[in-house]
Order: structure tokens, then sequence, then C-alpha cells
């Protein structure tokens, strides 16, 4: 039913509730669900709430944010509030996770919200926030229960991405930009993503039956070794989580991603597009790393948000995601810059600094945290992918004898999977 307050088609919205619903999350009968967002993107919580009590679901408790609310603190907070953070409502989720909640989170906040903002003072935020949520990202990252991510077109982002347009047409164009990715655009988005999850499937089965020890990338100032975990296992699209339930954490998605060894990890890295962390745009990126920890680091803009990033602990300056993504992905395709990491890393390859997937190992090591460690897994209190793929992206596969495969060419796979 077309809302006459919004500026773009919300039938579309609706089906991007239930597909958030049945194919992001797989929401199962008498499941609570714990939902944040933006104030703003009250239309999409309410489509939601509606699609998972349709669903069956038990409980749909949302928690809101506010970018006024999240002003007021760098403008008048005290020095104390910079270090601190609500650790009793983290406390709360991981209670409700440990009693099988499911997890979904909206985004549409204003990317650079906090442009401007002292970057010591965000990263203290940041810093606090990351210590204080560690029981409520924990069952997240070790995919215990089953989560998703989805996207609301809002006005402060959408005048990011098209800053020529009136507000109103680029929030519609936005929304159309979100409907495209999110395969909601189609006349039954459910079998859209079967088919896609089923092309998603294929690649990362072809990848684990390499067996690669690392993969080397070039092109475009690249020029990179990763080596990956013992026992890693590539994922992409639906996975079961460890409650037993598919679902399809991010969407959109184009990527199919693994576990690196944290310490075998050498060469330059430099991005293809600007990362957008905290509210602070860092563009330009370029680093070194020498047996897997950035040992140079510079950026042209962004440069003390992207070093206070890699100093928040002994595992920032180190990876914990390898990703590949065809330069022929339709987010690529879209030849728009999101300035949402969600988006813009389904652009692109690309790899993450910080905490990493426990879930992509084998069976005997995933269950067991001492095994991750062992196998070369890095811990951190951040994850922050960022992009070092495009048009003239190589990678080689390298086997554990030294043999070199062809996995990407040119920006695209190299054979068919």
């Amino acid at each position: 039913m077309q809302d006459p307050h919004l500026p773009f088609d919300t039938d579309k919205l609706d089906k991007l509730a239930e597909v958030a619903v049945q194919v992001g999350l797989g929401l199962q009968p008498g499941q609570d669900l714990v939902l944040t967002a933006p104030v703003e993107a009250l239309p999409l919580v309410r489509r939601i709430a509606a699609a998972a009590y349709r669903a069956g679901a038990a409980n749909v408790t949302p928690i809101l944010s506010d970018e006024a609310v999240t002003l007021a603190r760098f403008e008048h907070g005290h020095e104390a509030a910079f270090d601190s953070a609500p650790g009793w409502l983290y406390n709360g989720m991981a209670e409700a996770f440990a009693n099988n909640a499911a997890r979904l989170a909206i985004t549409a906040d204003n990317p650079l919200l906090l442009k401007g903002q002292d970057p010591d003072k965000a990263a203290r935020v940041a810093k606090a926030n990351s210590a204080a949520s560690k029981p409520a990202k924990e069952p997240v990252v070790n995919f215990d229960i089953n989560w998703n991510i989805v996207s609301y077109p809002g006005r402060a982002w959408a005048r990011q991405v098209f800053p020529d347009l009136p507000e109103d047409a680029a929030v519609a164009q936005l929304a159309e930009a979100i409907f495209a990715a999110s395969r909601v655009d189609r006349d039954d988005p459910v079998a859209e993503w079967q088919a896609h999850n089923a092309t998603l499937r294929a690649r990362t089965d072809w990848l684990n039956d390499q067996a690669f020890s690392a993969l080397h990338f070039t092109g475009g100032g690249t020029d990179l070794t990763v080596g990956l975990a013992e026992g890693h296992e590539w994922k992409g699209g639906a996975s079961r989580a460890g409650n037993g339930t598919t679902c399809n954490p991010n969407i959109p998605t184009e990527e199919v991603f693994t576990t690196p060894h944290k310490d075998r990890v050498d060469g330059v890295a430099k991005a293809s597009k600007p990362l957008v962390y905290q509210g602070t745009p860092i563009a330009d990126i370029e680093v070194r790393f020498v047996q897997g920890r950035i040992v140079e680091a510079s950026a042209s803009e962004g440069e003390a948000a992207w070093q206070n990033l890699i100093d928040t602990d002994a595992g920032a300056a180190r990876l914990g995601e390898v990703a590949l993504v065809p330069h022929g992905s339709p987010i690529s395709q879209s030849g728009l810059l999101f300035f949402n990491t969600l988006y813009d890393e389904n652009a692109a390859c690309h790899i993450a600094q910080g905490q990493c997937y426990s879930d992509c190992f084998v069976d005997a090591v995933a269950g067991d945290p001492d095994k991750v460690v062992e196998a070369g897994g890095n811990s951190s209190l951040i994850h922050v992918d960022w992009m070092i793929g495009g048009p003239k992206t190589d990678v080689d596969g390298i086997t554990p004898d030294g043999t070199r495969v062809p996995v990407f060419r040119r920006g695209e796979w190299a054979s068919e999977a």
C-alpha cells in the first residue's frame, strides 16, 4: 500500500520487510526478535514487525537511535561521556540471544554524521561501545543465532549519495538503488534470492575444493599476499547458524569470504573506495603488512581516524576477513558510491581489520575458540571492512605446494564455478 508521505514505492518497502524476515532472518515461529534502527527508519521497522508477527514471532523489541541525540554528546557531553557505553543494554541483548532471539539491524544513518567532530572523541566512543557491546556481538560474530542487516533510505544518507538532486528525488533514487540491490524490485524476490544463493554456494564449493593456502591480490596499487587460516572454510549467501536456522546475514550480498591467517599477510594494500567509519570519511587508505600486521599506514583524508581504528587493540592492525566480489556485481555496475560499507563492500573485493568470523572454519575448528586461535584466527574489538578490488584486480590462489591457480582476472571470476 502506497504511503503518500514517502517519496518512493512503498510496495517495494513491504517486499523488503518480507525478504528481511523470510530470507534474511529465516525467522522461526516462537522466536523473539531484537531490532535496532534509527528513528527515521520507522516505516520499515513497522513493516518488519508486522512481517515478523505474521511469521510467528513471540516478541519484537525495537531499539531506536537518533542522529540529533548522537550529535548532542559531541556538542554538550562532559569529558567522561566519551569513555562510557550502556553495558546494561548490551548485556540485556546478550541475554536475549542466549535465549535464541534473532537479531536484525536497519541502517539508514547519515554516513558522514561525525565529519568535523574531534576524531579522538569519536575513537573513544567507538572503543567504549566496542568493549561494552562484546557480549551482544559475540553470538553474531560466532554465528550462534540467525541475524540480518537491511537498509532504509535515510534523507541525510540520500543527500550524500545524490548531492545534485532535490532531497525527495535523492531519497527516491536511493530507495530504488536499495530495492534493486536487495532484489525486491522483482516479481518474486524470495525466488530471486534462492537462485542467487545457489550461485554463491557454487563459488564457495569451488573455493573450498581448491583448499588454497593463500591468495595473491594485484592491481590498482595493491600487491598483497593473504595467507589463509588452517582449516578455513569459504562462506557466502545463505548459511546455517548455530541454532540450526538458515539465514542471509547481509541483504544485499555479492561476496564470498573466509578467514585469513593473522600472521601470514604481507605486502601493500591500497583502498579502491573510501571508507566511512563511525561517521568519519577515510580516503585513499594505503598500508603495508609484514607478517600479518600493519607496519605503515596512510590516508589522504581521515588519517587520524584510520590510525585510531587500527590502534584500537592488538588485533585491530591484523586481518579478520578476506572477501571476493566481482567488478561485475550489480552494486558495482550501479556506479554509485553509497558511503555505506554494507553496499560498498559488495562492489569490490575487500579485507577487514579485526575480529575474524569463527564460523569460517571447518566444524572441527569452528566450535572451539582455542582451536580458532591455533588455526590463525584473529581477535579484536573491531571488524571493519575496506575495499581493495576493482576492474584491474587479479587474484591468484596459491596451493600448499606453491601452484598458482587463476581466481580473478581483471576484476572478474577467471573460471566457471
